[in-house]
């Protein structure tokens, strides 16, 4: 009778299983991630959440697409082929909005710009950005990146006649750098940094020495509107499972190990990048501050006609706030 008890236990164990399983699989919802700046500390939140099982365990399986820039971002965002665009810079978000585009801002990705910087090859003559001319070529990622405005931005800066030029993702445009396409490349942090420490190449400039920008939210996370609206809970897990993710990443060392594995850039470069380039709270999504800033550098570069309105700035920012 014991034994028969016992069989039968074994085999209720065997249903069960599976089907426990089942359940749980079925309980993770898939969200498609567009980002840009692959192997960048600022946009490498999700993948790293992802690796350590941060956003598994709020029942999330993120399907991370990596894209050329900000620019090839928000159009997967507005086509409705991904759910949430990270690395999307926010002038450029304001600008897609004003003109009808589906999306809304769903929490910040940076605020301040020292973690971008601009390079040339260690032979270069230009010790500066002040020594460029009309035939110096400033590198940006693709067109309404914030990349795109830090190159307008600087130009504007340092008054010089310096031509931006669309280089592509960090990987492209370092190698155009090297190969003489393009004579000032940019990249954000720690992408690149080991070509510094070698030698390769030597750091001329840095998006903070725009003025006034080093309280303003850069670069945001956006989502497709009518996903927000249809699936807002599951936004509202991503975003409490990204805030974690940061914690966990300025608190854990493993997290440089995770970010080795994924893009390749050694544990102390890393290290240095976060040391040098990034406090944590410049990357606290749930702080966004400067919009009037940034909405001025957006009209003064013609991205906007006007400045939103109130309505429209409540509209497109759906942060939620913190502690919710």
């Amino acid at each position: 009778m014991r034994r028969a008890a016992t069989i039968a236990m074994s085999l209720l164990a065997v249903l069960v299983t599976p089907l426990a399983l089942a359940v749980t699989a079925a309980a993770e919802d898939t969200l498609k991630i567009a980002s840009g700046g692959h192997g960048n500390w600022d946009s490498s939140t999700s993948e790293l959440g992802r690796r350590a099982g941060i956003f598994k365990k709020h029942g999330l399986d993120l399907d991370i697409l990596y894209t050329a820039g900000g620019g090839e971002t928000v159009q997967a965002v507005i086509s409705g082929a991904v759910d949430i665009g990270v690395a999307v810079a926010t002038g450029s978000a304001m600008a897609v909005y004003a003109k009808g585009a589906p999306i809304r801002v769903v929490g910040s990705l940076v605020t301040g710009t020292g973690d971008t910087y601009y390079y040339v090859r260690a032979d270069s003559a230009l010790k500066s950005l002040k020594d460029a001319t009309e035939n110096t070529t400033i590198a940006y990622s693709t067109a309404g990146s914030s990349t795109n405005l830090f190159a307008l931005g600087l130009i504007k800066t340092y008054n010089i006649m310096a031509k931006a030029m669309r280089t592509g993702d960090p990987q492209a445009t370092l190698t155009q750098v090297m190969s003489g396409q393009v004579d000032v490349g940019y990249a954000t942090s720690p992408f690149a940094l080991q070509f510094v420490d070698e030698g390769k190449i030597r750091i001329i400039a840095r998006a903070d020495e725009i003025p006034g920008t080093e309280n303003q939210t850069v670069r945001v996370i956006i989502a497709n509107a009518s996903k927000l609206a249809k699936d807002r809970e599951v936004i509202d897990r991503y975003f409490k499972a990204y805030a974690e993710t940061v914690d966990w990443i300025y608190s854990d060392p493993e997290a440089l190990r995770y970010f080795h594995e994924y893009s390749g850039t050694p544990e102390y470069i890393a290290k240095k990048g976060m040391a040098e380039f990034y406090k944590k709270e410049m990357l606290d999504p749930y702080r966004v501050s400067g919009l009037d800033a940034v909405m001025s550098d957006a009209i003064s570069l013609k991205l906007l006609q006007a400045p939103l309105t109130k309505e429209q700035l409540d509209e497109l920012f759906q942060v939620p706030q913190r502690g919710r």
